[in-house]
């Protein structure tokens, strides 16, 4: 026994040059870890394919009588676990230093069954001062902040709720107070949302987007209190305001055509927190709605409406809209229900190659429960209802629309 200590010790010692070679283990600066392990079971009344586990990011559910839309999925996972590091580091004329590296096991779909691959979600550090913030590096996408509180990965994203791509960024947020209760807030970023090339390969006609600009410009007032936002993790005041997003795409023949978007968002504390920290009889309502044309990168457009889609290769132009209720009866206790939609605006002046996988819209319909067993354990279940309207029908492939109804249920361990 001593001798197997002793090697096992001597084994330790051995490894400590290794170590300090590749760096601190603590780190020099206040490093946190967190995330959390998650577990699903979803059941898709249509096959969604081998990533089934999440609503469709193009919003395109499969056509009635079609193949896939005449089977369904019965998928557990465990790959929308995540895993955080924040870092609080030195100060800098005045501001605190901050940094969040992010990621889950979302990675390559073609590995093995059990061994998903991790990526990075997100990758950051910012320049903190009391009203300012610089931030840089690959973070969610400034258009679109509303975020529906769903326990599918997707979060809306392809219904109303553009919001999940973290794409490279630099962006600067100004807080001006008006007066103990009513603040604005301005951000403006450049953002690219290729990064790694073309991310609108499948798009008709494109070759990418290029650098773009966006904003945001919010009012924020503690009047009416406040009251759980996204998960219940956080509390918002009353929040109203607007976002938008210039930018260009390369199109066949290297020309250039505009890319943009523009909208409303609105956060109401209707029952507020009776001190600002619990949730027990609590109730907020969110809303959004934008129009967008070729953004198909955030969702925001479907891949068949971007540009190319129209026969003056012009970007064609959809709207979003999208609201959710939140209500928590009880301080554990959770229920959300919501509603989101993309729309096509121009549809009918699609070119006929493109009109044929074309979706005249995309939406769902939510519901989910969601109840804290501890500080770290969550349950919840949900409900989801999607449709897809076509066009126009596909012939032997199926008719001119697609519906799912989707089961969920899941397990979380908070850290």
């Amino acid at each position: 026994m001593k001798k197997s200590f002793g090697l096992f010790a001597a084994s330790l010692l051995m490894a400590v040059p290794a170590i300090a070679q590749a760096g601190s283990v603590t780190s020099k600066f206040d490093v946190t870890l967190g995330g959390y392990v998650k577990l699903d079971y979803a059941y898709n009344s249509v096959n969604l394919g081998q990533n089934g586990g999440l609503t469709p990011g193009t919003g395109a559910i499969p056509r009635v009588n079609s193949s896939t839309g005449n089977q369904d999925q019965s998928i557990l996972t465990s790959r929308q676990s995540r895993l955080w590091l924040k870092v609080a580091g030195p100060e800098f004329y005045g501001a605190k230093t901050n940094a969040l590296i992010e990621g889950d096991f979302y990675g390559d779909d073609s590995a093995a069954a059990e061994s998903p691959q991790f990526r990075m979600r997100q990758a950051w550090g910012s320049l903190d001062w009391a009203n300012t913030q610089v931030l840089f590096g690959q973070a969610y996408d400034i258009f679109g902040p509303m975020i529906a509180s769903t326990i599918d990965f997707r979060s809306g994203a392809p219904f109303g709720t553009p919001n999940n791509p973290r794409v490279p960024q630099i962006r600067l947020t100004q807080t001006t107070h008006l007066n103990a209760d009513n603040t604005l807030r301005f951000v403006l970023g450049v953002q690219d949302p290729n990064q790694l090339g073309n991310n609108n390969s499948a798009a008709s006609g494109t070759f990418g987007s290029m650098v773009n600009v966006a904003g945001q410009v919010m009012y924020e007032s503690k009047a009416l209190g406040a009251a759980p936002g996204y998960y219940g993790l956080g509390m918002k005041p009353l929040t109203v305001g607007a976002f938008g997003l210039v930018g260009s795409q390369k199109v066949t023949g290297n020309h250039a055509v505009d890319v943009y978007g523009y909208g409303l968002y609105t956060f109401v504390p209707v029952l507020k927190s009776a001190d600002g920290k619990s949730r027990a009889m609590t109730m907020s309502f969110e809303g959004q709605g934008y129009i967008s044309a070729g953004m198909t990168w955030n969702d925001a457009n479907s891949t068949p409406a971007t540009v190319g889609a129209l026969p003056d290769e012009t970007g064609a132009k959809e709207f979003g809209l999208a609201s959710q209720l939140i209500f928590y009866p009880t301080q554990d206790l959770g229920i959300t229900a919501g509603y989101g939609r993309r729309n096509a605006i121009d549809v009918g002046t699609y070119s006929t190659v493109v009109a044929e996988n074309a979706q005249r819209y995309a939406e769902e319909y939510y519901a989910n429960v969601a109840y804290d067993l501890n500080s770290a354990v969550r349950v919840a279940t949900e409900f989801q209802h999607l449709k897809t309207q076509y066009v126009v029908a596909a012939g032997a492939a199926g008719g001119d629309f697609g519906q799912a109804n989707i089961i969920r249920l899941a397990a979380y361990y908070f850290f």
